[in-house]
């Protein structure tokens, strides 16, 4: 018999939330049965859209919601043999017991350089929504310029690196001057702190004189990650994610 461990919403929260809201609990797991897997969390995903879900589709005492990576332990169910991984809407969990439905399984022949971690992040969600949103979208043509907002997150950050890909200059703007240092060595062509300009409107014709053709409104690739170690730190990896605190996808390593 597995423990798990498990963060708890242990009071909804307005706004930010803090350490108290949280409460960190230990529980007991059956054996799987004919049908399910033991999963063990390897990866958790750090997300904007928890604290709305937390306020509106969740009550006191309920697993807090999440996405993981996660690698099966045990296994009665032939899809999902052990040893293999798959994407989890597992929520903050080590370790669960479940049926095959809603699991998205992992590639077997993943490469063993690149990350799983990146499964939620750069291959995963943020950057499908980063690639629509240009190709589908904007329409992203060779020669455009394009205006990122929130261009050091995890989306904003790919969607910029596709976009110089395809030939285009690339203004970002961030909330700090360390995210505008961290946009650069992405090879955005011009990014700016919209905390500290004077002015907005001048600041957006200094980088671009002649205009943009299109805006992205966020909220060899690199892969931008800010990862904090150990179950346990999941509350405050989340905090300060909603703080803005994180560089590119906010992951928490099990």
């Amino acid at each position: 018999m597995v423990r798990a461990k498990t963060w708890i919403l242990k009071k909804q929260f307005d706004g930010f939330p803090e350490r108290s809201n949280f409460e960190l609990k230990g529980e007991e797991l059956s054996e799987p049965k004919n049908g399910e897997v033991l999963l063990e969390a390897v990866f958790l995903s750090v997300d904007p859209y928890m604290r709305l879900l937390s306020s509106f589709g969740m009550k006191n005492g309920d697993v807090m919601i999440g996405t993981q990576v996660a690698k099966v332990i045990q296994s009665k169910n032939p899809t999902f043999p052990i040893g293999s991984h798959v994407i989890a809407p597992c929520g903050w969990r080590t370790h669960n017991v479940c049926c095959g439905e809603g699991l998205i399984p992992i590639m077997r022949d993943w490469p063993q350089d690149v990350s799983l971690s990146l499964a939620l992040g750069a291959i995963g969600m943020p950057g499908l929504t980063a690639l629509y949103g240009i190709e589908e979208v904007l329409g992203l043509q060779r020669g455009e310029t394009l205006l990122v907002n929130a261009a050091a997150g995890a989306v904003g950050s790919v969607v910029g690196q596709i976009a110089k890909i395809k030939g285009c200059k690339v203004v970002g703007s961030a909330g700090s001057d360390a995210k505008v240092a961290f946009l650069k060595e992405l090879g955005f062509d011009q990014a700016f702190n919209y905390k500290t300009v004077g002015s907005l409107e001048e600041e957006l014709k200094k980088a671009s004189p002649d205009g943009y053709d299109c805006y992205f409104d966020n909220g060899k690739l690199r892969s931008p990650e800010h990862i904090t170690k150990d179950f346990e730190n999941m509350p405050a990896a989340f905090i300060g994610m909603l703080k803005g605190e994180n560089f590119g996808k906010s992951i928490v390593a099990v």
